[in-house]
């Protein structure tokens, strides 16, 4: 009889969880005399708009179970925002599928897609580490580029686009995506692109792996990811969804209706009203312009650059010295930053910082840093 395999925990395959490692810094910002000013996590601290909320409480008596795909009214509400809000044309409501938030949709992205041992996923040089981790779960083969012509000759299965960036803030241009879609296309890549950072762009317009300038009204072989924690401040709600190509959302929908992964009713009739209402996510992008408008000269006049940072809510600052030193400048201050090394190797010499703090907490960031 052949020996019983060995069971490998997954957490083996996976990188040390990123924020486990600033214990020590943290405690030596919390030491601060005036406490701890916490600009790490991109978590939101307002409200969420009483439009969402009244949504929320209407289905909260109905006891059935959702379904998977979601409502009606949450499917078109999706293809109506995206047309609306980012110049997607073509999208149908079969080609849209709610997530209990995209970083679950990202995380087993790779298996859903039917990807493991023996296929290749590319993520950014800098990137969101769920890209990494899903792929390592799934037992695929990660490799960082920011480039085709990194990439060489190869044929990877899946390449994961982030623009806007976490955690750097660039966008990524028509042109450049053009490219993308097309070398894609020639080789049979699926391109899933994170944008969950698309509607709080600061300077220039960022574009939809969906807009039709990209891929021409054709979504074949591509995925756009969204997120509602951002723009509407729904973070805990768990509010996503993954739209593009029909027959690849096909596929998820089989796999998530066989694994239970059902948005609760309620959520779906919260995130359908988010997605109608454009005049809370616009209220909610000026406090965040507000809150940049008032870091980013600080964060320069205390002697750092500020590169890329063009959207999303962090400001990636740098003076070149390592990122963990800069760190720790910070927290002398009583000031919590991230570690660029958290998003990749590139990230080494950079800190990110949230701009996901109250008027009041960011106020006193600027006091503090003057």
């Amino acid at each position: 009889m052949a020996p019983r395999p060995e069971r490998r925990p997954p957490g083996q395959v996976l990188p040390v969880f990123p924020w486990d490692t600033l214990a020590e810094t943290r405690a030596r910002a919390s030491a601060h005399p005036d406490g701890l000013v916490d600009l790490t996590v991109g978590t939101p601290v307002d409200h969420v708009a009483p439009v969402i909320r009244d949504a929320l409480a209407v289905d909260s008596a109905l006891p059935g179970y959702p379904t998977t795909a979601g409502t009606p009214a949450l499917r078109r509400a999706v293809v109506d925002s995206m047309a609306r809000r980012h110049g997607v044309a073509g999208l149908t409501p079969d080609a849209v599928l709610p997530a209990i938030g995209t970083k679950e949709l990202i995380a087993g992205l790779p298996a859903q897609l039917g990807l493991g041992t023996g296929h290749t996923v590319v993520i950014p040089e800098v990137a969101y580490p769920t890209y990494e981790v899903g792929s390592l779960l799934a037992g695929c083969t990660v490799v960082r580029a920011d480039s085709l012509t990194q990439l060489g000759p190869s044929s990877p299965h899946l390449l994961f686009l982030n623009s806007p960036s976490n955690p750097t803030g660039k966008v990524l241009g028509i042109e450049h995506l053009r490219k993308v879609v097309g070398w894609a296309r020639e080789r049979g890549v699926i391109v899933a692109s994170d944008e969950c950072y698309l509607g709080l762009v600061w300077e220039g317009k960022a574009p939809s792996i969906l807009d039709p300038r990209v891929c021409e009204g054709d979504h074949t072989g591509l995925l756009a990811l969204h997120s509602l924690s951002k723009t509407s401040n729904l973070a805990s709600y768990r509010a996503g969804f993954v739209a593009g190509d029909p027959a690849l959302v096909a596929e998820l929908l089989e796999v998530r209706k066989h694994s239970g992964l059902m948005m609760p009713l309620p959520i779906q009739s919260a995130m359908a009203a988010a997605l109608v209402d454009d005049a809370h996510a616009a209220e909610q992008r000026e406090r965040y312009r507000i809150r940049r408008e008032r870091l980013l000269p600080a964060v320069e006049a205390a002697g750092f650059r500020i590169d890329d940072s063009e959207a999303g809510l962090y400001l990636w600052a740098t003076r070149d010295e390592p990122c963990r030193d800069t760190a720790e400048w910070f927290a002398e201050r009583g000031v919590l930053v991230a570690p660029g090394e958290f998003y990749g190797p590139r990230g080494a010499r950079h800190v990110r910082i949230a701009l996901t703090a109250t008027d009041a907490t960011i106020a006193e960031a600027v006091r503090r840093l003057a």
